[in-house]
């Protein structure tokens, strides 16, 4: 009867052995959730690593935003103040883009599963369309044109997005609330299929971008050349082009990202989970819901490395100075110079040595018509009174209003 104490003794001991949780991974503490260890395990270092790139990207985008917003009193260029508007558009959608990459990196819930699904597609969307719209607005500044102001194209960027956003939720609210299936299991290829008309969009937006770079002179009007106007009318033209390349790589290369990851997400993530549930289940835990993490990081850095940071710099550079000279320009006058100060020594009384043009000479000048400059050389000048009879005001006064005549050999003015 000694014994059973001791024997319930250590059975306690190994129940509460087989129900204490494991022990958490290095650099976690007990308190964090096993779902949320991924984001501090230092011995899975991937997770650390993508979650610092996320976080960064989110800084980078703020700080850009935040600078947009103080400098918009500094932009005059109603060209280039019209590009505002999708650019911030843009910078806070990437912040949320960023953002939401840590909910793929965490374990599945309900919520969760429903967060991503809901916000994936519509995220995208208004990304894809802030290029649209910039492509559009490039387009007609390239053609000679006025762009619309930078609320009109962020509006049509939000409702050419809203579309996505009505898609993602009709799909959320048929598989989960009306047909009852969890919000984590849903097939790849629906998740693919919601995401065809953000992958529209994008596609629309680089079809315009490359329209702008190839035959962006060909869409201008027809006008004359070798003018000033035309000549800073092309130096425009071709700042232009340079924001549109910038605008067609971002969206060559955000192509590009989406073609490999829809081929992963298809075909490699399923062969994947075929050996991992062959394998025990393993190779669908770690490599499924990490691998959209990863495509929404590198999607967000390369929307702000290819078009976000040059588009910023390109709107907050000054534009270059023109040639041409505004004389009713006012604001920058200077004051009248100091003609005594700037005068040498030498030349203080200038007027006693060039007294040598007398009146006899002014007469002779008057009647050959001809000037004799100080180096001696002679040429031809107008007589100004020698040849043509012009009349005091006294000759008419005193010939009663008449217009008196004048001798043939008249030289000069005298009164009669």
């Amino acid at each position: 009867m000694a014994v059973s104490p001791i024997i319930i003794c250590l059975l306690s001991l190994i129940g509460y052995g087989s129900s204490h949780p494991s022990p958490p991974p290095r650099g976690c503490s007990v308190d964090v959730d096993p779902p949320y260890r991924v984001l501090c395990d230092l011995e899975s270092v991937w997770g650390v690593v993508l979650e610092a790139v996320a976080c960064s990207g989110g800084v980078t985008s703020l700080v850009l935003a935040v600078l947009l917003l103080v400098k918009l009193r500094s932009i005059s260029d109603p060209a280039r103040r019209s590009g505002l508007g999708p650019l911030l558009l843009l910078l806070g959608t990437l912040l949320g883009l960023f953002t939401i990459s840590l909910a793929f990196l965490v374990g599945k819930n309900q919520a969760l599963c429903v967060v991503r699904r809901a916000f994936w597609g519509p995220l995208f969307a208004l990304c894809f369309s802030s290029l649209l719209v910039q492509g559009v607005r490039l387009r007609r500044l390239v053609a000679g044109k006025l762009s619309p102001t930078g609320s009109t194209l962020a509006a049509l960027g939000l409702a050419l997005a809203l579309v996505q956003g009505i898609i993602s939720a009709e799909w959320v609210l048929l598989t989960v609330v009306r047909e009852g299936h969890p919000a984590c299991e849903y097939p790849p290829l629906d998740f693919a299929l919601t995401c065809s008309y953000t992958l529209g969009l994008l596609l629309i937006a680089m079809g315009l971008s490359l329209g702008v770079v190839l035959c962006g002179g060909e869409l201008a009007g027809e006008g004359g050349g070798g003018g000033e106007e035309d000549r800073e009318g092309e130096s425009e033209k071709r700042r232009w082009k340079c924001n549109a390349v910038w605008l067609f790589l971002s969206s060559l290369a955000s192509a590009l990202l989406w073609v490999a990851w829809l081929g992963f997400y298809l075909y490699g993530s399923q062969a994947l989970r075929g050996k991992g549930k062959r394998g025990g289940g393993q190779k669908e835990k770690v490599l499924d819901e990490p691998a959209l993490a990863v495509a929404l990081v590198i999607q967000g850095w390369i929307l702000l490395l290819l078009h976000a940071i040059p588009e910023t710099h390109l709107c907050l550079r000054k534009p270059p100075q023109t040639n041409t000279q505004d004389f009713f320009d006012t604001s920058n006058t200077s004051p009248p110079p100091h003609f005594g100060d700037d005068l040498p020594a030498h030349s203080h009384r200038p007027f006693p040595e060039n007294q040598a043009f007398s009146m006899e000479e002014h007469s002779a000048t008057l009647r050959s018509g001809t000037y004799h400059g100080s180096h001696g050389s002679a040429r031809p000048g107008i007589a100004f009174r020698g040849q043509v009879y012009q009349p005091t005001e006294m000759a008419l006064v005193m010939n009663g209003g008449t217009m008196p005549t004048a001798p043939i050999n008249y030289t000069g003015r005298r009164l009669w």
